[in-house]
């Protein structure tokens, strides 16, 4: 359902729009409690009022919930029927980029999906709008400068099935 600046949900006070998609639309919006910027997610008002859609956006919150990596935003609760997460600040991944840089995005890709595929979770929507690249210090020895880190700042998530082994036909 559509959310206005100064809507409320719990003590989140909403700030601004931040993106729609299938599933959702996510907010900005302010922590009262503990004096923060996060991320709302609500479903949209085509599907606000579907139990089966209310019960897998739950479900969604807690997958993401059970998360705790660098790469993944973290969720902290749902308020209302809203998924409350991290405010995952950047601009969406753009390119061309040099080489280096994409090697080093796409290893911190790939150590997230690992992270939620261990747990049994698959993303089902990943694409350069729904990753975020964002800098970050590290004091390494072997790093002089800032380096990139990447987030999806929300991560659209199905449980992974398992599947049988194929069977392979003798050539």
């Amino acid at each position: 359902m559509p959310l206005s600046p100064g809507d409320k949900r719990g003590p989140y006070e909403i700030l601004a729009p931040l993106g729609a998609g299938g599933i959702g639309e996510v907010y900005r919006a302010r922590d009262g409690k503990l004096n923060r910027d996060v991320a709302i997610k609500v479903l949209p008002a085509a599907l606000a009022g579907d139990a089966q859609y209310l019960a897998r956006f739950e479900r969604e919150a807690q997958m993401l919930a059970a998360q705790n990596h660098p790469n993944i935003a973290t969720v902290y609760g749902i308020e209302q029927g809203a998924l409350v997460m991290e405010l995952v600040e950047g601009a969406d991944l753009k390119g061309p980029l040099p080489l280096e840089e994409a090697i080093a995005i796409a290893r911190q890709i790939a150590a997230g999906l690992e992270a939620a595929h261990e747990k049994g979770i698959i993303h089902r929507d990943l694409k350069p709008a729904n990753i975020r690249p964002t800098s970050r210090r590290n004091s390494g020895p072997r790093l002089r400068s800032a380096i990139r880190s990447c987030k999806p700042p929300a991560f659209r998530l199905q449980p992974l099935r398992k599947r049988s082994r194929p069977r392979l036909s003798p050539i």
